[in-house]
């Protein structure tokens, strides 16, 4: 297993206290907690994008640049990248841009997003979403592996002889995931090009989240592709480790379910993925995806996750959980030396077996593209 901290920087007030920090201070957090990320040995730091709502992440290449410059090591991914309403020239651009400033440590996690009020944003309709995210990753694909392309669809204008600059770190193009959380599109699209699929595993009940993985697999064998290279990541509800899980209920259970009423979307009710049926934090230790409780609950529970999803990389957040930066560092050190070390051993996995620049290294001695 290897394990990944994401953010989607929320900047709502704190649910018991009201207070909101400084959007400077809460952008500063994101950057220092990617940092201690890679100091207490995560494999990847992804940063969200959001265009509405209580979030600060509507510029997920700008936060990544500042921990590209911070970091060596740790990959840099995204989560999403909502490439349904954006331009894929302009994607493509960006994240080579990052690609080459980290030397080959970025992959993008691309979904149409969870907010519905982007595509009114950016002046697009919400019933062609599913349309816009096919074609514009498929154009981006062939922008990443392709020079002087030629290119026409239905949703930007025609293409005549493009090469995109910066070209990707070592002529090999980052790595794509799909994220999918409610709909077979995401795996579908995934499984036809022979990409990993990341789950959100972050709301909804476990059948739900175990529905879209099986069906990425089963097309991922149908389209041809080796099934050992079917990679699968999956979030959480977010991580809040003490030393056992009544000391869990009792520090974390006031901060939990008042932020399950404050995030509540009415208008969104009975929608899947948008609001938790966990209401109570004993719901969400016993049936949600949260990570709360003792080391070895965790790490009982994300193996039990593991038998259902065969999941080669775990995602966690701490920032969603009302503690001041020290804490959450501090919950990340928890992480990486009291629940990582035993999941590692238990559910092994070919995902990132060499550094990222040494990946492309050898991929540039090879010449060749990912299928």
């Amino acid at each position: 297993m290897r394990f990944q901290v994401l953010t989607i920087v929320q900047h709502a007030p704190h649910p018991l206290t009201g207070e909101l920090s400084p959007a400077a201070d809460r952008l500063a957090e994101v950057v220092e907690t990617g940092v201690a990320a890679e100091e207490w040995g995560f494999d990847a730091y992804a940063v969200g994008e959001r265009h509405a709502g209580a979030f600060l992440s509507s510029s997920p290449t700008v936060l990544l640049g500042a921990l590209a410059a911070r970091t060596t090591r740790i990959r840099l991914l995204t989560g999403v990248t909502v490439v349904a309403i954006l331009d894929p020239v302009r994607v493509a651009e960006d994240y080579a841009t990052l690609d080459q400033l980290s030397h080959g440590r970025v992959e993008l996690v691309v979904g149409k997003g969870a907010e519905m009020g982007h595509f009114d944003l950016f002046g697009l309709q919400e019933e062609h979403q599913w349309e816009y995210q096919a074609e514009k990753y498929e154009l981006l694909r062939r922008l990443w592996r392709e020079e002087e392309v030629s290119w026409q669809g239905e949703f930007r204008p025609p293409l005549s002889e493009v090469t995109t600059i910066p070209r990707p770190y070592g002529r090999r193009p980052p790595r794509i995931w799909h994220g999918s959380a409610t709909s077979l599109n995401s795996p579908e699209l995934a499984a036809k090009h022979g990409d990993p699929l990341f789950s959100a595993n972050a709301i909804q009940p476990r059948p739900a989240y175990t529905r879209l993985i099986d069906h990425y697999r089963e097309q991922f064998a149908a389209h041809g592709h080796d099934p050992a290279t079917a990679y699968v990541g999956a979030g959480s509800g977010g991580l809040f480790i003490a030393d056992t899980t009544q000391q869990a209920i009792a520090q974390f259970k006031e901060f939990y379910e008042a932020r399950v009423r404050q995030s509540y979307k009415p208008h969104l009710a009975g929608k899947p993925g948008y609001n938790t049926p966990f209401r109570t934090i004993e719901d969400a230790i016993a049936d949600g995806p949260h990570l709360i409780g003792s080391p070895q609950q965790i790490i009982d529970k994300i193996l039990d996750f593991h038998q259902a999803y065969r999941h080669d990389l775990q995602s966690i957040t701490v920032d969603g959980s009302g503690l001041g930066l020290p804490a959450q560092i501090e919950q990340l050190q928890r992480f990486a030396e009291e629940v990582a070390p035993a999941v590692r051993q238990a559910a092994p996995t070919t995902l990132w077996q060499r550094p990222a620049a040494e990946e492309r290294s050898t991929a540039e001695e090879r010449s060749e593209l990912p299928a």
